[in-house]
């Protein structure tokens, strides 16, 4: 079942405090990037953020981890606690911070003289 853009929008809303936060569609389902990092997705209607240690201490025994979709790594999984902005906000904030920065993509090599004159 694909998630409805309605309930990721939400979700998005309820982390805005976190960050600048932006989703896409990914393989049917929604990926979700606060300040530019993959943080999060929605599958199925549910929130799932990235598993780092960081946020594992933050959430002590609350943590409930489960796949998104078969063969997928657990990610930890936000049940009712999406309702709460401020605590959904800090988490994620704990979770961007944890995660190591964007590789910067590679650099499109130019075409060279010869490639140029066959098109």
């Amino acid at each position: 079942m694909a998630s409805d853009k309605e309930f990721v929008a939400y979700a998005a809303s309820q982390m805005a405090a976190a960050g600048t936060i932006t989703y896409r569609s990914m393989f049917g389902e929604y990926g979700i990037y606060c300040d530019g990092k993959f943080v999060a997705q929605v599958s199925d209607n549910r929130l799932f953020i990235k598993p780092t240690a960081e946020g594992r201490a933050f959430l002590g025994d609350e943590i409930e981890e489960a796949s998104p979709y078969p063969g997928a790594k657990p990610s930890i999984l936000i049940g009712e606690r999406i309702e709460d902005a401020a605590w959904l906000s800090e988490l994620l904030q704990i979770t961007e911070r944890a995660l190591p920065a964007r590789k910067p993509k590679k650099p499109k090599k130019a075409k060279s003289a010869k490639t140029a004159k066959k098109e």
